[in-house]
C-alpha cells in the first residue's frame, strides 16, 4: 500500500496514467513541437503561454525559499550546524562545478566538435551578442556582492534575486533560533503558513503542460528544428557529455551515499520534464525542495543547499562553458596550447561564480570568460547563438539534477538523512 509520507497511515489514491504531471507535460511538448514545426508563425504566438507560466512560478519562489529556510534554521538546536552545512555545501559546489568545467574541456579537446568549420573571425558579426558581452562586463565582483544585499528587509519578497531572499531568510531564521522562546508564535505561524503556500505551488503546477506547450511551440517556431542540424555535432556532444556526467559522476556520488541515481531521476521526473518543457530550472525549484524534504532530507539542509546551489552549483552550465569555448576556437582554427587551456579553466572557475544568480547565466558567463581570454574571439559566440536555446534545456536539466544530488549528499554528510524514508520514497 502506498502511503503519504506526511501522514503514514493515510493511503494515497494512485493517479491514473494521464493524470501524472510528467505525462501531461510530455504530451504538451510533443504538441508544441508539432505546432512549431508545421505552423511556425502560429507557434511563435504561443510564447506568452510559456513566459506566463514561468512568471507564475517566479511569483511563489521567494515565499517558498523564505519559509523553508527560516523555519528550517529556527528548528536547528545547534546554530553551528548552519555554518557547518554551508561550509560542506560550498565545498561540494566548488569541487563538482570545477570538475564539470574540466569534463567539458577534456571532451571538447578530444572530440573536436568545431574542427572543419574553418570560420574566419573577421567575418563574424559581433553585434548579435553585444548585449551578452555588456552584461558580462557589468557583472563585476563588487556588483555581484552588492546585488546580494537587498534595499530593505522585505524587498526580496517582491523581487526575483534568489540570493537576496536566501540572505534575508538565513538572518531571520538565525534571529528566530536565538529568540526561540519569545518567537515561538512567529515560528508556529510560519510553519502553518507553509501549508497554503505549498498548496499554491501544487495548483500552479497543474498549469505546467500549458506552459510547456507554449514554450516549445515558440522555440521550434522561432528557431526551427533545422537549426539543430547546424552545429549538430556541438549540440550532440554537449548532450552526451551531460548524460555521462549525470550517470557516471553523479551516479558514483549517489552510490557512495547510499542511493541509486536512476531511481532518484525517476523520483524527480515531474521536475525534469518541467525543465525540459520550459527550458528553465526555476519552475522546478519549489517542487524539488518539497520532494527532497519528503524523501528524508533535513528541512534546514534543503533550505540552505538547494537555493544556494541554484546560484553556485551549475554543473550543466560549466560543462557548456568550456565545451563551447573550445568549439569556437576549433571552428576558427585557433590552436590553444596547454597554458592557454589552463588560463581558460581558471578564468571559467571565477566567472562561473561571479555570474551566479544572473538571468541567462550560461551565455553571459561564456562571454565573461572569453573577454578575459584573448586567444578566443568573443565574436565567435555568434556561431552558437542559434542553437543556444536548445542547449539551455540541457544546462538547466543537469543543474537541477546536480543540486538535487548535492542536497541528499550534504544531508547524509550531516547525518540528517532519513535513509529509511529515502529508500521508501525513491525505491
Amino acid at each position: 500500500m502506498i502511503t503519504d509520507v506526511n501522514a503514514p497511515n493515510k493511503p494515497i489514491k494512485k493517479k491514473k496514467f494521464y493524470q501524472q504531471l510528467y505525462v501531461q507535460v510530455v504530451f504538451a511538448i510533443i504538441i508544441g513541437v508539432t505546432l512549431g514545426y508545421f505552423w511556425p508563425e502560429t507557434g511563435k504566438t504561443m510564447q506568452p503561454l510559456g513566459d506566463g507560466f514561468i512568471k507564475l512560478v517566479k511569483m511563489i519562489i521567494a515565499p517558498v525559499i523564505f519559509l523553508t529556510v527560516s523555519t528550517g534554521i529556527a528548528g536547528m538546536n545547534d546554530l553551528k550546524k548552519v555554518g557547518r552545512v554551508a561550509a560542506k555545501a560550498f565545498g561540494y559546489f566548488i569541487f563538482f562545478s570545477t570538475l564539470a568545467l574540466i569534463v567539458g574541456l577534456v571532451v571538447s579537446h578530444f572530440i573536436q566538435p568545431g574542427a572543419g568549420l574553418n570560420i574566419d573571425p573577421a567575418t563574424l558579426d559581433a553585434s548579435k551578442i553585444s548585449k551578452y558581452v555588456q552584461a558580462a562586463e557589468e557583472n563585476s565582483l563588487v556588483n555581484f556582492v552588492f546585488n546580494i544585499i537587498p534595499d530593505t528587509l522585505f524587498s526580496p519578497m517582491t523581487g526575483d534575486v534568489i540570493l537576496q531572499v536566501l540572505l534575508v531568510a538565513i538572518l531571520f531564521g538565525i534571529a528566530l533560533a536565538l529568540t526561540a522562546e519569545k518567537s515561538q508564535p512567529v515560528i508556529d505561524f510560519l510553519n502553518v503558513l507553509q501549508v497554503p503556500v505549498f498548496k499554491i505551488v501544487e495548483l500552479l503546477m497543474k498549469t505546467a503542460p500549458i506552459g510547456a506547450f507554449g514554450a516549445m511551440a515558440f522555440t521550434i517556431g522561432a528557431y526551427g528544428i533545422d537549426s539543430l542540424l547546424y552545429l549538430g555535432k556541438l549540440v550532440g556532444t554537449f548532450y552526451l557529455t551531460s548524460l555521462g556526467f549525470v550517470i557516471i559522476i553523479l551516479g558514483t556520488v549517489a552510490y557512495l551515499n547510499g542511493f541509486n541515481i536512476f531511481k532518484f531521476l525517476r523520483y524527480i521526473k515531474d521536475e525534469i520534464f518541467l525543465v525540459l518543457g520550459t527550458s528553465s530550472s526555476e519552475p522546478a525549484l519549489p517542487g524539488l525542495m518539497d520532494k527532497l524534504t519528503k524523501a528524508g532530507c533535513d528541512k534546514g539542509v534543503v533550505g540552505l543547499v538547494v537555493p544556494t546551489g541554484y546560484s553556485f552549483n551549475l554543473d550543466g552550465t560549466n560543462i557548456y562553458m568550456t565545451l563551447a569555448a573550445l568549439f569556437i576556437a576549433q571552428a576558427c582554427n585557433i590552436h590553444l596550447e596547454f597554458d592557454h587551456l589552463m588560463v581558460l579553466l581558471l578564468v571559467a572557475i571565477l566567472s562561473s561564480k561571479g555570474a551566479a544568480g544572473v538571468t541567462g547565466a550560461g551565455f553571459i558567463t561564456l562571454a565573461a570568460t572569453l573577454t578575459v581570454v584573448p586567444e578566443i574571439p568573443v565574436a565567435g559566440m555568434t556561431l552558437i547563438l542559434g542553437v543556444d536555446k536548445f542547449m539551455s534545456e540541457c544546462r538547466a536539466l543537469v543543474n537541477v539534477i546536480g543540486n538535487g544530488v548535492a542536497c541528499v549528499v550534504v544531508s547524509n554528510w550531516e547525518n540528517h538523512l532519513d535513509k529509511e524514508q529515502l529508500k521508501k520514497t525513491i525505491g
